[in-house]
């Protein structure tokens, strides 16, 4: 499945023919050839892009208007797919998110490639702005909605803001993979920071969060 098509941007302008999926992985891959290679971003020009996929450039921008935008795009392809949300209950999509982080965490440690590309990324304002757009911003708004459908059906207090809370449940799982990249991220932290959390945020009365009814 092409970026494109894991990660639909329906707020934006349609970028013309429909996708060719072998073409679109072959520039992806071209890309990250020369990076390997230790060609820094802002040396690879569309031309060499093109030349290394064996495309012509005119392909290229059939599919990205320039190198910010496909820059991001073999950034996303290097993660792993974002998850469908379970939808079960707030506990489990709050896990589902945490743990998506614990594992992008993972493979940029273990990935030479995303590391360097990260780092050159925001050096750049054009490609951090693009990324942050494109990749960070929708994951939180997708937090922000999760956590306001479980204050909507009564999973978590409403006297509390929905974006503090955001910070609240992923900034443990950012501060180990990002800030202290020598930090342990091992299976099962999400749930043990979503289950710690919730257990001072649920509403009075209500149920463990272990517990708490599946959402109809």
């Amino acid at each position: 499945m092409s970026p494109a098509e894991r990660h639909p941007r329906p707020d934006g302008p349609p970028r013309g023919r429909p996708r060719s999926e072998a073409v679109e992985r072959a520039i992806i891959e071209a890309v990250m050839r020369l990076l390997e290679e230790g060609v820094p971003l802002a040396e690879l020009s569309i031309e060499r892009i093109a030349r290394t996929a064996g495309v012509g450039k005119a392909t290229i921008y059939r599919r990205w208007s320039g190198k910010e935008e496909l820059f991001v795009d073999v950034v996303r392809a290097a993660e792993p797919p974002e998850p469908p949300l379970p939808g079960s209950s707030l506990r489990d999509d709050l896990v589902v998110l945490l743990e998506q982080m614990r594992l992008r965490g993972l493979v940029h440690r273990s990935s030479a490639i995303l590391h360097s590309v990260q780092a050159q990324m925001k050096s750049s304002p054009t490609l951090w702005a693009a990324y942050q757009a494109t990749v960070v911003a929708p994951r939180r708004r997708l937090g922000l909605a999760v956590l306001r459908r479980g204050q909507e059906d009564g999973e978590l207090r409403t006297d509390v803001d929905v974006e503090l809370l955001n910070d609240l449940f992923v900034g443990p799982m950012l501060l180990r993979s990002v800030l202290h990249p020598d930090a342990d991220l091992p299976e099962g932290l999400a749930e043990q920071v979503v289950d710690t959390l919730l257990e001072g945020l649920r509403p009075h009365g209500s149920p463990s969060v272990r517990s708490a009814p599946d959402r109809p």
